[in-house]
Parts: C-alpha cells; sequence; structure tokens
C-alpha cells in the first residue's frame, strides 16, 4: 500500500516540477546573473523545499487518514496522481514541458523549436482546400507507401510528406528526369540495391508505384543514416541528392554543422524543402487524428496541433499508428 501511495505522490510531484520549472524557464529566460539565472535557481530551490515539506506534510496527516479508512491514503494518493496525470495530458503542460526542454537542451533544443514553428506556419498558409484533395489523392498509393515505409523502418507519415513535396500523387516523368510517385532521379545505389533486395526483384520499374515507393524510402534511410538521424538534414540531402558530394560536401564547404546554419546558404527550393515535406506530413497526421484540417488559427487550434506534434519531430502525442483506417473511411 505504502509503495502505491508513494509511487502516484512521485508521479504528481513529477508533474509539477515539471510545471513549475516550465513557468520559471519562461519568467526567467535570459542570460543575465541578476535578472534571469539567479532568480531561477532559486526557483529551483523553492521548488525542492516544498516537494519536501508536502511530502512530510502527507506523512504527518496520514495516520489520521488511515484511522478513517486503512484504503483512504491510497485512494487520496491515487486521486492526486489523476489530476496530475490530467493536467500532463492538456496542451498546456506541453508549452511547459517545451519551455523546460528548451533551457535544459540549450542551442540544439532551440533550434529544433524554432524549425518547427516553421513547419507550423507553412501549415497555416497552406490552402486547407488543396491539401484536402492531395490527401484524397493520395489514398490510391497509400498501401505502397505504408509498406515501403515499414520495410526501412521510416516514418510513413513523413513518407507521405516526401511523395507530396516530389509528385503532389501525379505520378509522372519529368523533364528534370523525375520519375514516378517520389520523381526518382539519381537514387544512391546502396538505396537502389536495398529496394532490390526487399521487393525481391533483380529489375526496378519506376513506373510501378510500390517500386517506386521502395525506392524513395530506401533513399531516405540512406540520408537519415547518413545524416546521423537528423530529420531536416536528411529530408534535405534528400532533395539535393549525391550530385558533387551532396548535402555533406556543401557543409563541408561552408563551415555548417546542422540544418539552421546550412539553410542560409541554400537556394530557395532546397532550402525550404524540409519544411514543405513536413507541413504535409503535419496534414496526414491531422487527417488522421482528427478525420478533418483544423484551421490553425482558430480558437486553441494551434496549441492543439503542437501537442499533436510533427511526424518524425514530436517529443508528445500520436505518433507512428496505423495510417490505413483514419484515410480510407
Amino acid at each position: 500500500m505504502i509503495c502505491t501511495e508513494m509511487g502516484a505522490l512521485t508521479a504528481a510531484a513529477l508533474v509539477a516540477i515539471i510545471t513549475g520549472l516550465g513557468h520559471s524557464a519562461d519568467w526567467f529566460s535570459g542570460t543575465g546573473f541578476w535578472a534571469h539565472l539567479l532568480p531561477f535557481a532559486g526557483a529551483v530551490l523553492a521548488l525542492a523545499l516544498l516537494h519536501a515539506l508536502v511530502l512530510k506534510f502527507w506523512f504527518l496527516i496520514r495516520p489520521w487518514l488511515a484511522e478513517k479508512a486503512g484504503i483512504l491514503p491510497a485512494i487520496l494518493a491515487v486521486m492526486i496522481a489523476g489530476g496530475a496525470g490530467v493536467h500532463a495530458a492538456s496542451p498546456q503542460f506541453v508549452q511547459e514541458l517545451t519551455s523546460l526542454r528548451t533551457l535544459v537542451g540549450g542551442r540544439e533544443e532551440a533550434e529544433r523549436i524554432t524549425i518547427a514553428h516553421q513547419v507550423f506556419a507553412a501549415y497555416r498558409r497552406s490552402n486547407l482546400n488543396d491539401l484536402q484533395r492531395l490527401i484524397e489523392r493520395s489514398r490510391a498509393y497509400l498501401p505502397a507507401v505504408q509498406e515501403a515505409a515499414a520495410s526501412f523502418n521510416v516514418d510513413p507519415e513523413v513518407l507521405l510528406g516526401v511523395a507530396s513535396a516530389e509528385s503532389s500523387f501525379l505520378p509522372r516523368d519529368s523533364k528534370d528526369g523525375g520519375r514516378g510517385l517520389f520523381q526518382i532521379t539519381a537514387a544512391p545505389a546502396p538505396a537502389m540495391e536495398a529496394a532490390r533486395t526487399q521487393l525481391a526483384s533483380a529489375k526496378l520499374d519506376l513506373a510501378d508505384p510500390r517500386h517506386n515507393a521502395h525506392v524513395g524510402a530506401a533513399t531516405f534511410r540512406h540520408y537519415l543514416t547518413e545524416m546521423r538521424g537528423d530529420l531536416f538534414l536528411a529530408l534535405l540531402a534528400y532533395n539535393i541528392g549525391p550530385k558533387n558530394g551532396g548535402l555533406q560536401s556543401i557543409m563541408h564547404q561552408y563551415g555548417a554543422r546542422d540544418f539552421v546554419t546550412i539553410q542560409p546558404y541554400l537556394q530557395n527550393l532546397p532550402r525550404d524543402y524540409p519544411i514543405r515535406v513536413l507541413s504535409s506530413a503535419l496534414a496526414f497526421r491531422l487527417w488522421r487524428v482528427d478525420g478533418k484540417l483544423p484551421r490553425y488559427e482558430e480558437g486553441s487550434n494551434a496549441l492543439r496541433i503542437q501537442h499533436i506534434g510533427i511526424p518524425g519531430l514530436e517529443t508528445a502525442g500520436p505518433a507512428g499508428s496505423p495510417l490505413s483506417a483514419a484515410f480510407l473511411r
């Protein structure tokens, strides 16, 4: 019984501490010692003392609660944990957690959040009617994309976003040499070989959406590995391709280490490519979760959409669940 109580109270305390630190990170953000760092350190100390006082108070009143009913302390502890759980599931807690992550994660987390808001802004500017038609066209190719995503362990919604940016689900042979659903041009040789292996086919037919999707997924997986799991750099590398050494060569030339530092050096089309892919991927996720495309600027939609999260980038919200039921209903 004591273990149940302590587990419940510890969970509630963690939520409360994150909430307090998240608010403190917002209130005392900055680099000045007296105006920012010292007050934040004081808030951390105050939270620790408050937690100790609450625990002491609990152990003082617990015998009295147990006299009333032996199970009453456990029930009360679980109720407290339940209230904390409700708050932890709210968009407000996501904002508090994001503030704390930004503080603890430093520059990398701040960069991730900055780019994420570029994706949210791109979705906000999108024509939702056009996105609706895009989703309707995608249904015919969903089985091929899902199979390819599973074969190469990539997020299916991100892969749908890639197909959206490449062909808008209107497969064709383009003047620049792109072919099919994923507009395959010069895919890396290891990716082509991996696609052949997964399909158990000696020859790939890029006019076949299933083959095309496997090459697209294999190419994306290739660049994810090359870029050490960095989603933005992998998408950028996918768009740039292997010509002249690809993205790695460009980054070495300019001394860039991540998407934020390489982005200003690129022309508009490749620079914005990861944002366009992920804004489409976000639309696919919203359609799967809500069955509609909510307007970002209406009511509390912005916080809810941020809570649902960007495919491949989210820190909270649903991820990677089956797509078919939502898209084919």
